[in-house]
């Protein structure tokens, strides 16, 4: 580790400076010799480097994105090639090529971090060892082998000998409690912060290299801080616990305001924004407003949880636009169907279709319309008693009535009215 710590002497003296000056601050509150003016210098260098490398973190997210822009394409080159796994990489390389993605973009904060982590090892190795390294001079020297953190020395270990944590002042039991807890806590830090990305943040419709080796690295990580860990002094579990803790901060944020496509994440996002927009009738944010126009332009290509958001918009009377914004429109002037679509309607009313009507209906109508339009009430009259103008009446049109067969009106009035043919409602006769 000496070794490694060396090659990275150059950021050495930078790094020593900027501690020293956050000693200073700190000294001044809580004393110069203090583990809380110490620990805290070394949590302030964390801050500031983390804070220098939030543009790597935005480049970061952006490749990861365009990963997930290439989700198809990469579905498509498994399902080709699904019997032939050497064809299948050689072809995902060449599309990581083509496009100029990196599938392992996600070390990149890892790796910008190391030259500091390595400066930041070699200047407590030397206050360990009593030597002077970068700003740190003699006087500042014996400040930071005075300073304890929960009773173990700045520059001790795990492994330390028990002659060497009692020149600083220290039992060898309370070095090593405190070291496991922090070794404890790193590790657990990092487990947490990888399996919240496998589990909330990752399109789980497409089975990528990039999800196995985010899937190993979620394994691997915690292992290496908890094999390595027990070598590191207690000033770099401090830096180091500080910036996983950093990470998994930055990386929820991330996770609950600018989700991955097609992840459980990006559904439960979705459901807040449709909440708020239907609450307030606007977007909120330029970061809402992004998503939104995205989603939009993506047209039938939009996955489950992007349709369920267009189709709830569409419900409440409203609609997105290509610019991100949600506009009301009580006639559903855009609304969307569910594969992308667009379909413009003009307010006018929505055609009614006829009521279905039940074959009891249906038969009165047919039997209504084959009978002629009598009346439903028996005359006690006889046939012959009626008016001659009545009897010499004709149908209109010239038509001849059909002379009645013999026998057939006697029939009918034998039978309390019947006939033949369709049969009508009975009426109640006289008495």
């Amino acid at each position: 580790m000496d070794t490694i710590a060396s090659l990275f002497s150059f950021i050495t003296w930078p790094v020593s400076w900027v501690i020293v000056q956050f000693h200073t601050v700190y000294g001044a509150i809580f004393g110069p010799d203090t583990g809380w003016a110490w620990g805290l210098s070394i949590v302030s260098l964390v801050v500031l480097i983390r804070i220098c490398l939030i543009p790597l973190f935005v480049k970061q997210i952006k490749a990861t994105r365009g990963m997930q822009t290439l989700q198809p394409e990469m579905k498509k080159i498994q399902e080709r090639y699904k019997n032939d796994k050497q064809r299948q990489s050689e072809e995902m390389m060449k599309l990581y090529k083509e496009t100029g993605t990196n599938p392992l973009s996600s070390c990149l904060p890892i790796l910008a971090q190391s030259p500091f982590f390595f400066a930041l090892y070699h200047v407590l190795n030397g206050i360990a060892s009593g030597d002077t390294i970068g700003a740190v001079n003699q006087s500042l020297l014996e400040s930071a082998q005075k300073a304890h953190i929960f009773g173990a020395p700045l520059a001790s270990k795990f492994f330390s000998s028990e002659s060497d944590v009692a020149a600083l002042s220290a039992s060898l039991t309370d070095v090593r409690v405190v070291t496991a807890i922090m070794i404890v806590l790193m590790s657990a830090s990092q487990f947490f912060t990888q399996r919240q990305l496998m589990t909330k943040n990752v399109d789980t419709t497409v089975k990528t290299p990039f999800m196995q080796q985010q899937k190993m690295l979620m394994y691997v990580f915690p292992v290496m801080f908890a094999v390595f860990g027990v070598n590191f002094p207690v000033g770099v579990l401090v830096y180091w616990l500080t910036t996983n803790v950093w990470t998994m901060g930055q990386q929820m944020y991330v996770i609950r305001n600018n989700p991955t496509p097609g992840s459980k994440a990006q559904a439960a996002y979705l459901e807040r924004l449709h909440k708020s927009v239907t609450e307030h009738g606007r977007i909120r944010g330029r970061g809402q407003k992004a998503i939104v126009k995205a989603i939009v332009a993506k047209g039938r290509d939009r996955n489950e949880a992007e349709r369920k958001f267009i189709n709830g918009l569409n419900k409440a009377g409203m609609a997105a636009q290509a610019d991100g914004n949600v506009v009301k429109s009580e006639a559903a002037v855009a609304a969307q169907s569910a594969d992308g679509s667009t379909v413009a309607t003009t307010g006018q009313p929505k055609r009614q279709q006829p009521k279905r009507q039940t074959k009891s209906q249906r038969q009165a109508k047919t039997a209504g319309d084959a009978e002629p339009k009598t009346s439903l009430t028996k005359s006690d009259e006889p046939q012959d008693a009626k008016p001659a103008d009545k009897q010499d009446a004709k149908p209109a049109g010239g038509a001849k009535k059909p002379a009645p067969k013999s026998g057939s009106g006697g029939r009918s009035r034998a039978q309390s009215g019947q006939r033949k043919g369709p049969q009508r409602p009975k009426s109640p006769s006289k008495k």
